[in-house]
């Protein structure tokens, strides 16, 4: 039988409410969730002498077991200002956030957080936890070990409403010792290229309210690292009450342990859903 556009028409009303019967009852979950929610979005900040790319082989791990990752440039360019910049950064990301800091930027996580409900987890990576009123610089001379003085250079900057800042590079040729010694010379030697400058005022800012007081948090202790003393960081890490692993890792652990930094944000995501 010749089927004309009336049979058709008349035809249509029937056959999409035998599709709509046949659809499945609920849709399929959506990407980054599960039967517990949407998993949370890992905001991962990097610290002075680094950029994101430090970050790579946490990025691969997290994005294969499933997790929306961010790494947005830290400016390091004084602590109120970067604390601002990542506050601005996390308003865009939709759903729960585990923050995750590297170095100074632990300092920076541990002010941007603050007041932010949508942060359920805090992870400092061989990282400064201020509490109000402490900067880096002084945190990091609390306990002896830190060789970083001896193998930074100050340099000038213009800054926006005129006038200089001074911004600090580790020399090229001892980047590899004092930042990343157990990274291959090879991948060292790029980190020192492309490492990002610190201002001084970053470092010596004083910190405002910290965000580990009422956020649950995680820590990784790096013990052979030269920059922040690993009794430093312990003291820090206990202070404020994390869940605490070490490492035998230099101060570049996201670089050359990204399986261990991996296990330890994994275990803060998995514990706030």
């Amino acid at each position: 039988m010749q089927l004309t556009r009336r049979t058709l028409a008349l035809a249509m009303p029937a056959t999409l409410a035998a599709l709509i019967g046949a659809a499945p009852a609920s849709r399929p979950a959506a990407e980054g969730a599960d039967r517990h929610g949407p998993k949370p979005t890992i905001v991962l900040v990097h610290g002075a002498f680094a950029d994101a790319s430090s970050w790579s082989g946490t990025i691969r791990r997290l994005q294969h077991a499933g997790y929306p990752v961010l790494a947005p440039a830290n400016p390091l360019r004084g602590l109120a200002a970067d604390t601002a910049y990542l506050r601005s950064v996390l308003a865009a990301v939709d759903g729960p956030v585990v923050l995750v800091g590297h170095s100074y930027g632990g300092a920076v996580t541990s002010g941007a957080a603050v007041g932010n409900s949508r942060v359920k987890a805090l992870v400092y990576i061989a990282a400064f936890t201020p509490d109000k009123g402490e900067s880096a610089a002084e945190l990091a001379a609390k306990f002896p070990g830190s060789t970083l003085g001896d193998t930074v250079n100050p340099r000038s900057y213009p800054l926006p409403g005129g006038g200089t800042g001074t911004e600090l590079v580790i020399e090229r040729s001892k980047f590899h010792r004092q930042f990343a010694a157990d990274v291959p010379t090879a991948d060292a030697a790029v980190m020192a290229v492309t490492q990002r400058p610190v201002a001084t005022a970053a470092l010596e800012e004083k910190a405002g309210e910290a965000a580990w007081r009422t956020i649950p948090s995680w820590a990784l202790i790096a013990t052979a690292d030269r920059n922040i003393p690993p009794a430093a960081e312990r003291w820090m890490a206990r202070r404020a009450g994390s869940q605490i692993t070490e490492v035998d890792a230099s101060h570049a652990v996201a670089v050359s342990r990204p399986a261990v930094v991996t296990h330890v944000i994994l275990a803060a995501a998995r514990a706030t859903r």
